[in-house]
């Protein structure tokens, strides 16, 4: 009698993602906001509207011995630009998903998951519209499967194992995202003792101001508030500000002009790090590591200390590959469901140890729950520099489902004395 676990079924189910897909485009282009809506034309293919209900497909793995290990496909808010894959549509990807993947996989022994990963990944390149979208859910139930018939039932212990990590496995810094709500997310924040906030959502140029004013002054409301509602002089959280390439433009695409503009907000979140993401666009991949290593050498030649966070163009571990070997950047951020088969994340991430780059493990507010809690297990193996508070935008559920599933792994390692 065999001993070997297979897969006996594939199954899919459409399914809800926790925000909006959003048309960067046209909120770029001044579409108007009217309450939760947009107002206006969409602009990027694939959207009928500027702002649609995210969605997700659930992807579950019957094995033979009856567990079902599971895992949710998703894409980021901003799906279909800054050279991502178009958004898709949930209906339409579980269908391929039962009628073309599901006969490929069925019988395929649940053995080493990143060979498993490898081999989804490439069967989904070969049959599938939305790809990355697809190797992400599935590459979920496949961890979630391997650690199944591991016997610890632990995804970061999994990872550890198969990626010869020597670190211990350890909790690791919750960066919170405010979305809209940038005043009362933050008072929310700070009680929690988040280690690094707000995110800030600065997705249009009135948040930035002509000159940079509108962003230095939210950010010394920010630096304000932390000293009034803080419970303890040990809590010192970094300041994390997404500014979608904003500065840039409002500097009309000067370097020198942007780091004056930095320098400044560097000074209104003293004595607090700052850390900006996507400073500048540059419209495209090479051109995107050329200037945020221009932008990086012109800051630290005036003795500005800021952290400079790589985002857009950064889409798949070759492109993180190549913003860490050029040191464009102080920090990486890995959008798991933009590098689609979560053994392409854990390669980027340990890409950015090698090469003194932090790996910021981030994703997008329109993910789930079962998303999150993976993300959450690779950053408890692979250490990295910060693990985004996801999904959605109300900031207290993601924040808990994150901080929960890290803690609940610790104290079962510990249990398990895989970790001291």
């Amino acid at each position: 009698m065999s001993n070997l676990i297979t897969i006996r079924e594939v199954l899919a189910s459409p399914g809800l993602g926790s925000f909006f897909f959003d048309d960067q485009a046209a909120i770029k282009a001044g579409a108007q906001s009217e309450g939760a809506a947009y107002i206006g034309q969409a602009q990027t293919p694939g959207f009928r509207a500027i702002r649609e209900p995210s969605e997700s497909v659930s992807v579950m793995l019957v094995l033979s011995d009856g567990y079902v290990a599971k895992g949710d496909c998703a894409s980021v808010q901003y799906t279909g630009v800054g050279g991502r894959e178009p958004r898709f549509h949930a209906d339409q990807l579980a269908t391929q998903m039962e009628q073309q993947l599901a006969p490929r996989l069925k019988g395929l022994e649940v053995r080493s998951f990143r060979q498993m990963a490898i081999l989804a990944e490439k069967i989904i390149d070969e049959s599938l519209q939305s790809p990355r979208a697809a190797a992400y859910g599935m590459s979920q139930a496949l961890l979630d499967a391997a650690a199944h018939v591991a016997g610890h039932h632990l995804m970061a212990q999994v990872i550890k194992d198969e990626w010869q990590i020597k670190r211990p496995l350890a909790i690791v810094p919750i960066y919170g995202q405010c979305g809209d709500e940038r005043y009362r997310n933050v008072d929310k924040m700070i009680p929690k003792n988040v280690p690094v906030l707000p995110h800030g959502l600065i997705n249009t140029p009135d948040l930035v101001g002509v000159d940079g004013e509108k962003l230095e002054e939210y950010i010394r409301w920010v630096n304000r508030r932390i000293a009034q509602l803080r419970n303890s002089d040990h809590y010192h959280p970094a300041i994390h500000i997404d500014v979608y390439g904003l500065i840039g433009a409002c500097a009309a695409g000067s370097i020198d002009l942007t780091a004056k503009i930095i320098q400044r907000l560097e000074s209104a979140a003293y004595p607090h790090q700052l850390r900006i993401e996507h400073p500048l666009d540059a419209g495209g991949r090479d051109a995107q590591i050329e200037a945020l290593g221009t932008l990086r050498r012109a800051l630290r030649s005036r003795g500005c200390k800021v952290v400079i966070v790589a985002d857009e163009w950064a889409n798949t571990a070759d492109d993180v590959h190549l913003f860490a070997e050029a040191g464009a950047a102080d920090m990486v951020h890995i959008k798991t469901p933009d590098l689609g088969s979560l053994h392409n994340t854990i390669d980027a991430i340990l890409d950015c140890h090698k090469h003194g780059v932090g790996p910021f493990l981030g994703g997008s507010c329109t993910e789930t729950d079962l998303s999150a809690r993976a993300t959450a297990n690779v950053g408890i193996a692979t250490t990295v520099t910060q693990v985004l508070a996801k999904p959605g935008m109300g900031f207290d559920e993601g924040f808990s489902i994150v901080f929960n599933e890290m803690h609940r792994v610790l104290r079962v390692a510990q249990m398990l004395s895989l970790i001291d």
